[in-house]
Formats: C-alpha cells, sequence, structure tokens
C-alpha cells in the first residue's frame, strides 16, 4: 500500500533527516515507528499524510505519488486537534461537513460519498455518546481522544496514521485505547501506522516495528512481531525479551 522510496527529506538550513531512504507498508499491516527524540518519526508520519515532502525520491499509496492530502487518509494527533467551541458530537462531524463542502471531487474527498453521516454509531462504539453535547473542556483526556478517534473513523479511512496519541493519557485508559485502536483495526481492515516514543507501545501494538536511528537516516532496523495485539501477549517472555532487543538497539541510537 505504501512505498516510500529513495527519499530525501530536510528541513530549510538543516541537515538531511531521510537520505536515500526506502521503506514498504503492505494492506492491512500494522507498524509501530519507535526512535530517539528527534530522529524523524513525526516527520515520516507527515510525510505519508502529504503534510511534508520530500526532496528527492517519492511516496506512493496504493501505486499513485503522494502529491497532497489524501482523502482515503486518517491522521490522529497527539492534541487532538478538536475545536474548544464545538461539542463531542459537532468535532466528530466537522470532517463529514468539510467533506460535504468540497463534495465528491476526488482530491478533497472520495469519488463515492455512500457513507452514513450519522456519527452516534461511533461515539456509542468509542463509549462517548453520553457526552455528546459536553464541551472538550468538560470531558477527560481519554474522551477528548475518543472523540478525535471518531472524528477519523467515521470518514472511513483505508490507512491511519497516529502520532504519539496515548503519550499524555494515564496508564490505564493508555491501555484501554491500544486495546481499542487494535480492535478498531481488525474490525475495519485499516492499514495502521502509529508513532510513539514507547518500546512498551511499539512491542504491544506494532505487528512490525520500524526502528528509527539519529539523522541522517539510510536505513532503519526492522522487528517482525507476529504476537502483537494478542490479549495475553503483554505478560508473555516473547514480549518481554523484544522490549529489551528495541532497548537494547535504542542505547545504541
Amino acid at each position: 500500500m505504501i512505498e516510500v522510496e529513495s527519499i530525501t527529506f530536510a528541513y530549510p538550513s538543516g541537515k538531511p533527516i531521510f537520505l536515500d531512504f526506502s521503506w514498504q507498508v503492505a494492506r492491512g499491516e500494522i507498524w509501530a515507528v519507535l526512535g530517539p527524540s528527534g530522529c524523524g518519526k513525526s516527520t515520516l508520519l507527515y510525510l505519508l499524510a502529504g503534510l511534508q515532502f520530500p526532496q528527492k525520491g517519492q511516496v506512493r499509496i496504493d501505486g499513485k505519488p503522494l502529491t497532497r492530502p489524501r482523502p482515503q487518509t486518517g491522521l490522529i494527533l497527539q492534541d487532538y486537534g478538536l475545536l474548544p467551541w464545538a461539542t463531542v458530537r459537532q468535532n466528530a462531524e466537522l470532517g463529514l461537513k468539510i467533506r460535504g463542502f468540497y463534495g465528491p471531487d476526488g482530491k478533497h474527498a472520495p469519488t463515492q460519498m455512500d457513507w452514513d453521516h450519522n456519527v452516534i454509531p461511533w461515539l456509542e462504539r468509542l463509549g462517548i455518546a453520553a457526552v455528546a453535547d459536553r464541551y472538550p473542556s468538560q470531558i477527560s483526556g481519554g474522551q477528548r481522544q475518543r472523540t478525535a478517534i471518531a472524528r477519523t473513523l467515521v470518514l472511513h479511512p483505508d490507512l491511519l496514521l497516529m502520532d504519539e496519541p496515548f503519550s499524555s493519557l494515564d496508564a490505564p485508559t493508555r491501555e484501554d485505547l491500544q486495546t481499542l485502536i487494535l480492535q478498531l483495526q481488525l474490525e475495519n481492515r485499516l492499514t495502521l501506522v502509529i508513532v510513539t516514543h514507547s518500546i512498551e507501545e511499539a512491542a504491544l501494538m506494532g505487528r512490525k516495528i520500524l526502528l528509527l536511528s539519529q539523522p541522517p537516516i539510510h536505513q532503519a532496523m526492522i522487528f517482525e512481531n507476529p504476537g502483537a495485539g494478542l490479549e495475553p501477549y503483554r505478560k508473555s517472555e516473547a514480549y518481554l525479551a523484544l522490549c529489551e532487543r528495541l532497548r537494547s538497539q535504542l542505547d545504541r541510537a
């Protein structure tokens, strides 16, 4: 689904973050992107989202060069991106209203706009229907993140990009949302790429893990992790061993 082919990217007046870097993601895969601070994790996500573009090389999704943000790609950020003056329901409806404004032009919205515009089933699925008429300041961090997830999934993306979405949440809320995202990925056959600074989160969620080192990044290490997402995996020896391997590699990065 995703082909990153020999890209070079640097911010203005900065050193290259990626230098002749290639990577591929197949449809339906779950990837965690892990690495030290400042290594380019979020930059890679923005390149996949069409918010940044490489100076050399190409990013392709479904064989098509990425030249702008793609309607079928959902992006969920750490700070939720909710409108403080809008209710939970209105925030969840925001993407639908924007797509309705443009119409099914194939650029801002898919040419087939046949999904249900009722967001309540998503709010119910995510456990926030009871707070649908409250404002972001009146709900918890976990509920705000669920609202951001609802706003994205109501648009029926096939690719979901998440930038450290659970880092500011307490441990029980974080674990609940990790489990929920894995369930939703399976139910909706999503391709999922999640950026995280947490070794434990990467090992828990990523069936494949992309470990970035300090820039410039020519080639990244890839760890296969087929047990990720299975209920007992968090307490297994394989999980603990992978966490140690990742920690060891990060210490060398």
